[in-house]
Protein backbone atom coordinates (compact mmCIF):
# COMPACT_ATOMS: atom_id res chain seq x y z
CA UNK A 1 0.00 0.00 0.00
CA UNK A 2 1.00 3.68 -0.99
CA UNK A 3 2.30 4.82 2.67
CA UNK A 4 0.56 7.91 1.69
CA UNK A 5 -2.51 6.41 0.96
CA UNK A 6 -3.02 4.95 4.63
CA UNK A 7 -6.69 4.60 3.90
CA UNK A 8 -6.60 3.33 0.34
CA UNK A 9 -9.69 0.86 -0.08
CA UNK A 10 -11.72 2.23 2.55
CA UNK A 11 -15.16 3.48 1.31
CA UNK A 12 -17.08 6.46 3.18
CA UNK A 13 -20.03 7.49 2.86
CA UNK A 14 -20.69 11.17 3.60
CA UNK A 15 -23.90 12.81 4.71
CA UNK A 16 -22.87 15.75 6.79
CA UNK A 17 -23.00 19.58 5.49
CA UNK A 18 -22.16 22.50 6.35
CA UNK A 19 -18.10 22.34 8.09
CA UNK A 20 -17.35 19.76 10.91
CA UNK A 21 -18.70 17.13 9.54
CA UNK A 22 -17.13 17.72 5.82
CA UNK A 23 -14.06 18.25 7.10
CA UNK A 24 -13.94 15.23 8.92
CA UNK A 25 -14.84 12.87 5.85
CA UNK A 26 -12.43 15.83 4.10
CA UNK A 27 -9.83 14.40 6.65
CA UNK A 28 -10.46 10.63 5.39
CA UNK A 29 -10.06 11.46 1.70
CA UNK A 30 -6.63 13.19 2.39
CA UNK A 31 -5.65 9.81 4.30
CA UNK A 32 -6.81 8.06 0.23
CA UNK A 33 -10.45 6.95 1.42
CA UNK A 34 -12.72 7.08 -1.39
CA UNK A 35 -15.81 9.56 -0.30
CA UNK A 36 -19.10 9.61 -2.09
CA UNK A 37 -21.11 12.82 -0.77
CA UNK A 38 -24.72 12.55 -0.39
CA UNK A 39 -26.52 16.06 -0.72
CA UNK A 40 -30.03 17.32 -0.88
CA UNK A 41 -31.00 18.03 -3.93
CA UNK A 42 -30.18 21.05 -5.34
CA UNK A 43 -26.70 20.69 -3.13
CA UNK A 44 -25.66 21.78 0.66
CA UNK A 45 -26.02 25.20 1.74
CA UNK A 46 -22.67 25.96 1.77
CA UNK A 47 -21.68 26.03 -1.54
CA UNK A 48 -23.76 29.08 -2.59
CA UNK A 49 -21.33 31.10 -0.37
CA UNK A 50 -18.11 32.54 0.26
CA UNK A 51 -16.17 35.69 -0.40
CA UNK A 52 -16.09 34.35 -4.59
CA UNK A 53 -19.94 35.22 -5.95
CA UNK A 54 -18.73 34.41 -9.18
CA UNK A 55 -18.10 30.57 -7.75
CA UNK A 56 -21.07 30.58 -5.54
CA UNK A 57 -23.17 31.47 -8.27
CA UNK A 58 -21.95 27.57 -9.78
CA UNK A 59 -22.67 25.87 -6.41
CA UNK A 60 -19.13 26.24 -5.93
CA UNK A 61 -18.55 28.43 -3.40
CA UNK A 62 -15.17 29.04 -1.40
CA UNK A 63 -16.89 28.28 2.12
CA UNK A 64 -17.77 24.69 0.33
CA UNK A 65 -14.82 24.33 -1.31
CA UNK A 66 -13.01 24.64 1.80
CA UNK A 67 -13.25 21.08 2.90
CA UNK A 68 -14.89 19.27 -0.01
CA UNK A 69 -12.63 18.92 -2.32
CA UNK A 70 -10.97 15.16 -3.14
CA UNK A 71 -14.71 13.41 -2.95
CA UNK A 72 -17.67 12.43 -5.51
CA UNK A 73 -20.93 14.32 -5.19
CA UNK A 74 -24.16 12.95 -5.38
CA UNK A 75 -27.90 14.56 -5.17
CA UNK A 76 -30.30 12.01 -2.84
CA UNK A 77 -33.92 12.99 -1.82
CA UNK A 78 -34.07 11.38 1.70
CA UNK A 79 -37.42 12.38 1.67
CA UNK A 80 -37.89 10.18 -1.17
CA UNK A 81 -38.30 6.26 0.33
CA UNK A 82 -36.57 4.92 -2.66
CA UNK A 83 -33.42 7.69 -2.27
CA UNK A 84 -33.22 6.04 1.37
CA UNK A 85 -32.90 2.59 0.08
CA UNK A 86 -30.38 3.66 -2.41
CA UNK A 87 -28.67 5.13 0.30
CA UNK A 88 -28.36 1.55 2.07
CA UNK A 89 -27.56 -0.14 -0.96
CA UNK A 90 -24.11 2.18 -0.91
CA UNK A 91 -23.92 1.92 3.02
CA UNK A 92 -23.52 -1.92 2.28
CA UNK A 93 -20.29 -1.48 0.61
CA UNK A 94 -18.98 1.22 2.77
CA UNK A 95 -16.40 0.91 5.26
CA UNK A 96 -17.61 4.34 7.05
CA UNK A 97 -20.85 6.00 7.46
CA UNK A 98 -20.92 9.78 8.73
CA UNK A 99 -23.99 12.02 9.27
CA UNK A 100 -24.22 14.99 10.93
CA UNK A 101 -28.29 15.48 11.32
CA UNK A 102 -29.84 16.59 14.63
CA UNK A 103 -30.02 13.41 17.10
CA UNK A 104 -33.18 11.40 16.03
CA UNK A 105 -33.18 12.47 12.67
CA UNK A 106 -31.31 9.81 10.76
CA UNK A 107 -33.32 7.38 12.60
CA UNK A 108 -36.73 8.97 11.04
CA UNK A 109 -34.99 9.28 7.83
CA UNK A 110 -34.46 5.07 8.48
CA UNK A 111 -30.96 5.47 8.37
CA UNK A 112 -30.09 5.25 11.96
CA UNK A 113 -27.75 3.08 13.21
CA UNK A 114 -29.80 0.27 13.68
CA UNK A 115 -30.60 0.07 10.01
CA UNK A 116 -27.27 0.76 9.02
CA UNK A 117 -26.42 -2.02 11.03
CA UNK A 118 -28.97 -4.32 9.25
CA UNK A 119 -27.06 -3.95 5.63
CA UNK A 120 -23.08 -4.21 6.89
CA UNK A 121 -22.68 -5.83 10.29
CA UNK A 122 -18.78 -4.11 9.62
CA UNK A 123 -19.88 -1.00 9.41
CA UNK A 124 -18.19 2.57 11.18
CA UNK A 125 -21.06 4.82 11.82
CA UNK A 126 -20.26 7.94 13.05
CA UNK A 127 -22.76 11.01 14.63
CA UNK A 128 -21.30 14.31 14.88
CA UNK A 129 -24.25 16.54 16.59
CA UNK A 130 -23.98 20.10 18.44
CA UNK A 131 -24.22 18.41 22.20
CA UNK A 132 -24.23 14.41 21.23
CA UNK A 133 -26.78 11.69 21.67
CA UNK A 134 -27.65 11.80 25.01
CA UNK A 135 -28.17 14.24 28.13
CA UNK A 136 -30.78 16.72 28.74
CA UNK A 137 -29.97 19.28 25.46
CA UNK A 138 -28.66 16.34 22.63
CA UNK A 139 -31.24 17.02 21.05
CA UNK A 140 -30.70 21.19 20.36
CA UNK A 141 -29.49 22.13 17.01
CA UNK A 142 -26.67 24.69 17.22
CA UNK A 143 -23.94 26.47 14.84
CA UNK A 144 -20.55 27.15 15.77
CA UNK A 145 -21.06 30.61 18.17
CA UNK A 146 -23.38 29.37 19.43
CA UNK A 147 -21.46 26.01 20.81
CA UNK A 148 -18.93 28.86 21.74
CA UNK A 149 -21.83 30.72 24.16
CA UNK A 150 -22.31 27.66 25.45
CA UNK A 151 -19.09 25.79 26.51
CA UNK A 152 -18.19 28.65 28.27
CA UNK A 153 -15.02 29.27 26.43
CA UNK A 154 -16.53 33.11 25.17
CA UNK A 155 -16.63 33.81 29.07
CA UNK A 156 -12.99 33.69 29.08
CA UNK A 157 -12.23 35.90 25.77
CA UNK A 158 -12.32 39.74 25.67
CA UNK A 159 -11.91 41.83 28.94
CA UNK A 160 -14.56 42.54 31.47
CA UNK A 161 -14.62 45.97 29.44
CA UNK A 162 -15.59 44.53 26.48
CA UNK A 163 -17.32 41.22 27.74
CA UNK A 164 -17.12 38.32 26.19
CA UNK A 165 -16.09 37.32 22.67
CA UNK A 166 -15.85 34.59 20.84
CA UNK A 167 -12.93 33.50 19.31
CA UNK A 168 -13.43 35.16 15.08
CA UNK A 169 -12.79 31.66 13.17
CA UNK A 170 -15.53 28.75 13.14
CA UNK A 171 -12.56 27.03 15.73
CA UNK A 172 -15.30 23.90 17.37
CA UNK A 173 -16.70 23.16 13.71
CA UNK A 174 -13.12 22.34 12.25
CA UNK A 175 -11.79 21.12 15.78
CA UNK A 176 -14.96 18.70 15.87
CA UNK A 177 -14.37 17.79 12.56
CA UNK A 178 -10.88 16.53 13.85
CA UNK A 179 -12.19 14.62 16.20
CA UNK A 180 -14.43 12.78 14.46
CA UNK A 181 -11.57 11.81 11.91
CA UNK A 182 -9.49 10.51 15.25
CA UNK A 183 -12.97 8.24 16.35
CA UNK A 184 -13.53 7.42 13.12
CA UNK A 185 -9.83 5.90 12.90
CA UNK A 186 -10.01 4.45 16.06
CA UNK A 187 -13.11 2.64 15.57
CA UNK A 188 -11.91 1.62 11.96
CA UNK A 189 -9.00 -0.45 13.92
CA UNK A 190 -11.69 -1.84 16.41
CA UNK A 191 -13.66 -2.92 13.88
CA UNK A 192 -10.91 -4.45 11.46
CA UNK A 193 -9.59 -6.48 15.58
CA UNK A 194 -12.74 -7.59 15.84
CA UNK A 195 -15.35 -7.39 12.87
CA UNK A 196 -18.17 -5.88 14.33
CA UNK A 197 -19.78 -2.95 13.83
CA UNK A 198 -19.16 0.20 15.48
CA UNK A 199 -21.29 3.39 16.86
CA UNK A 200 -19.27 6.60 16.99
CA UNK A 201 -21.01 9.84 18.74
CA UNK A 202 -19.08 12.84 18.37
CA UNK A 203 -20.39 16.19 19.79
CA UNK A 204 -19.26 20.19 19.37
CA UNK A 205 -19.37 20.38 22.59
CA UNK A 206 -17.21 17.88 23.61
CA UNK A 207 -14.63 18.89 21.36
CA UNK A 208 -15.32 22.63 22.62
CA UNK A 209 -14.46 21.56 26.44
CA UNK A 210 -11.62 19.51 25.93
CA UNK A 211 -9.96 22.20 23.78
CA UNK A 212 -9.86 24.10 26.63
CA UNK A 213 -8.85 21.08 28.70
CA UNK A 214 -6.52 22.63 31.46
CA UNK A 215 -9.50 25.29 32.20
CA UNK A 216 -11.62 22.24 31.97
CA UNK A 217 -10.09 20.64 34.40
CA UNK A 218 -9.52 23.77 37.13
CA UNK A 219 -13.29 25.11 37.33
CA UNK A 220 -14.48 21.08 37.72
CA UNK A 221 -11.95 20.84 40.71
CA UNK A 222 -12.09 24.19 42.30
CA UNK A 223 -15.84 25.05 41.34
CA UNK A 224 -14.32 28.63 40.58
CA UNK A 225 -14.69 30.79 37.03
CA UNK A 226 -11.45 31.75 35.34
CA UNK A 227 -11.29 35.52 34.58
CA UNK A 228 -11.29 36.85 31.56
CA UNK A 229 -7.42 37.45 30.01
CA UNK A 230 -7.71 39.01 26.88
CA UNK A 231 -4.51 38.80 25.02
CA UNK A 232 -2.41 37.71 28.37
CA UNK A 233 -0.79 34.24 28.31
CA UNK A 234 -2.96 31.52 30.03
CA UNK A 235 0.26 31.40 32.98
CA UNK A 236 -0.29 35.04 33.97
CA UNK A 237 2.99 35.56 34.24
CA UNK A 238 4.29 38.83 33.52
CA UNK A 239 6.91 38.00 31.14
CA UNK A 240 3.97 36.90 28.72
CA UNK A 241 1.60 38.58 27.05
CA UNK A 242 0.85 40.77 24.86
CA UNK A 243 2.85 44.28 24.57
CA UNK A 244 2.53 47.55 22.60
CA UNK A 245 5.33 48.34 20.50
CA UNK A 246 7.10 51.50 18.50
CA UNK A 247 4.69 52.17 15.77
CA UNK A 248 1.95 50.20 17.25
CA UNK A 249 2.16 46.80 16.19
CA UNK A 250 1.76 44.25 19.13
CA UNK A 251 4.13 41.48 20.22
CA UNK A 252 3.00 38.58 22.07
CA UNK A 253 5.75 36.74 24.17
CA UNK A 254 6.50 33.51 25.76
CA UNK A 255 9.16 34.10 28.46
CA UNK A 256 7.90 31.56 30.94
CA UNK A 257 10.46 29.76 32.50
CA UNK A 258 13.90 30.74 34.24
CA UNK A 259 16.03 30.49 30.95
CA UNK A 260 13.85 32.57 28.95
CA UNK A 261 13.26 35.28 31.50
CA UNK A 262 17.27 35.60 31.97
CA UNK A 263 17.13 36.04 28.05
CA UNK A 264 14.54 38.14 27.92
CA UNK A 265 16.34 40.39 30.24
CA UNK A 266 19.15 40.49 28.74
CA UNK A 267 17.78 41.46 25.18
CA UNK A 268 15.55 44.41 26.65
CA UNK A 269 19.43 45.70 27.60
CA UNK A 270 18.40 44.89 31.87
CA UNK A 271 19.67 41.70 32.89
CA UNK A 272 20.48 43.06 36.16
CA UNK A 273 16.43 42.22 37.02
CA UNK A 274 17.17 38.77 37.10
CA UNK A 275 19.41 39.53 40.22
CA UNK A 276 16.56 41.54 41.89
CA UNK A 277 14.79 39.91 44.69
CA UNK A 278 11.48 41.10 43.62
CA UNK A 279 11.82 39.05 39.97
CA UNK A 280 14.70 36.78 41.03
CA UNK A 281 12.32 33.39 40.70
CA UNK A 282 8.95 32.64 39.51
CA UNK A 283 6.49 33.35 42.43
CA UNK A 284 8.33 36.56 43.15
CA UNK A 285 7.26 37.82 40.02
CA UNK A 286 4.06 36.74 40.53
CA UNK A 287 3.65 39.17 43.75
CA UNK A 288 5.12 41.93 42.16
CA UNK A 289 4.56 41.38 38.80
CA UNK A 290 2.83 45.06 38.30
CA UNK A 291 5.89 46.86 38.95
CA UNK A 292 7.46 44.01 36.42
CA UNK A 293 4.82 44.41 33.45
CA UNK A 294 5.34 48.37 33.50
CA UNK A 295 9.48 47.94 33.17
CA UNK A 296 8.65 45.64 30.47
CA UNK A 297 6.07 47.73 28.90
CA UNK A 298 8.33 50.81 28.51
CA UNK A 299 11.31 49.40 26.84
CA UNK A 300 9.31 47.38 24.10
CA UNK A 301 8.00 50.62 23.11
CA UNK A 302 11.52 51.72 22.26
CA UNK A 303 11.35 49.47 19.34
CA UNK A 304 9.23 48.52 16.23
CA UNK A 305 7.36 44.49 16.88
CA UNK A 306 9.35 43.08 14.42
CA UNK A 307 12.71 44.15 15.32
CA UNK A 308 12.14 42.81 19.37
CA UNK A 309 10.71 39.30 17.16
CA UNK A 310 13.93 39.25 15.40
CA UNK A 311 16.00 39.96 18.17
CA UNK A 312 14.18 37.72 20.64
CA UNK A 313 13.71 34.62 18.24
CA UNK A 314 17.81 34.99 18.06
CA UNK A 315 17.77 34.42 21.93
CA UNK A 316 15.57 31.49 22.01
CA UNK A 317 12.74 33.33 23.76
CA UNK A 318 9.22 32.49 21.75
CA UNK A 319 7.49 35.63 20.75
CA UNK A 320 5.73 37.01 17.48
CA UNK A 321 4.49 40.29 16.16
CA UNK A 322 0.66 40.17 15.67
CA UNK A 323 0.16 39.14 12.23
CA UNK A 324 -2.85 39.66 9.67
CA UNK A 325 -3.90 36.28 8.45
CA UNK A 326 -2.69 36.88 4.83
CA UNK A 327 0.77 37.93 5.94
CA UNK A 328 0.84 34.38 7.43
CA UNK A 329 -0.29 33.27 4.57
CA UNK A 330 2.28 34.76 2.18
CA UNK A 331 5.17 34.31 4.44
CA UNK A 332 6.82 30.96 3.50
CA UNK A 333 6.34 28.99 6.43
CA UNK A 334 3.01 27.24 5.06
CA UNK A 335 4.63 26.92 1.68
CA UNK A 336 7.75 25.20 3.21
CA UNK A 337 5.22 22.74 5.05
CA UNK A 338 2.96 22.09 1.80
CA UNK A 339 -0.23 22.85 3.77
CA UNK A 340 -1.85 24.47 0.78
CA UNK A 341 -2.17 23.63 -2.46
CA UNK A 342 -4.05 25.45 -5.47
CA UNK A 343 -6.34 23.90 -8.15
CA UNK A 344 -8.53 24.91 -10.51
CA UNK A 345 -12.06 25.35 -9.35
CA UNK A 346 -15.56 25.49 -11.75
CA UNK A 347 -16.29 26.60 -14.75
CA UNK A 348 -13.25 29.68 -15.66
CA UNK A 349 -10.70 27.41 -13.97
CA UNK A 350 -10.45 29.75 -10.50
CA UNK A 351 -7.34 28.90 -8.82
CA UNK A 352 -8.09 28.40 -5.11
CA UNK A 353 -5.57 27.30 -2.36
CA UNK A 354 -6.51 24.37 -0.38
CA UNK A 355 -5.91 23.06 2.67
CA UNK A 356 -3.88 19.69 3.01
CA UNK A 357 -4.01 17.69 5.95
CA UNK A 358 -2.80 19.38 8.99
CA UNK A 359 0.63 16.98 9.07
CA UNK A 360 3.21 15.46 7.11
CA UNK A 361 3.75 11.73 6.50
CA UNK A 362 6.66 10.00 5.82
CA UNK A 363 8.04 14.26 4.97
CA UNK A 364 5.08 14.31 2.53
CA UNK A 365 2.05 16.81 2.76
CA UNK A 366 -1.17 14.74 1.88
CA UNK A 367 -3.24 17.47 -0.50
CA UNK A 368 -6.36 17.13 -2.82
CA UNK A 369 -5.37 16.66 -6.44
CA UNK A 370 -9.64 16.87 -7.36
CA UNK A 371 -11.13 20.19 -7.75
CA UNK A 372 -14.58 20.01 -5.85
CA UNK A 373 -17.33 18.91 -7.70
CA UNK A 374 -20.34 20.04 -9.11
CA UNK A 375 -23.35 19.57 -7.57
CA UNK A 376 -24.56 16.03 -8.47
CA UNK A 377 -21.22 15.81 -10.49
CA UNK A 378 -21.02 11.74 -9.75
CA UNK A 379 -24.50 11.16 -10.29
CA UNK A 380 -24.24 8.90 -13.30
CA UNK A 381 -21.19 6.55 -11.39
CA UNK A 382 -23.04 6.57 -8.21
CA UNK A 383 -26.53 5.76 -8.49
CA UNK A 384 -28.98 4.51 -10.88
CA UNK A 385 -32.56 6.42 -11.30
Amino acid sequence: MDSSQPLKNIRVLDLTQVFAGPYCTYQLALLGAQVIKVEPPGGEMTRFGGALPELAKQGLGLSFCTQNAQKNCIEMDLKNPDHVTKVLDLAAEADIFVQNFRPGVARRLGLGEEALAAVNSRLVYCSISAYGEVGPIGHRPAYDHVVQAMSGIMSTTGTDEMGPVKVGAPYIDYATGLNAAFAVMAALRQRDLTGEFQLVDVSMLDTAMTMMANNLVTVATTGEDLPKLGNEAASRAPSSGCFATQGGDLLMLAANNQRQFSDLCEVLGHPEWVQDPRWAEPRARAANQDALRALFESVFLSKSAQEWETLLDQAGVPASRVRKLSETVAGGQLQARGLLHRLPVGDDATPVSLPGIGFRLNRASLTPDRPPRAVGGDDAAWRSD
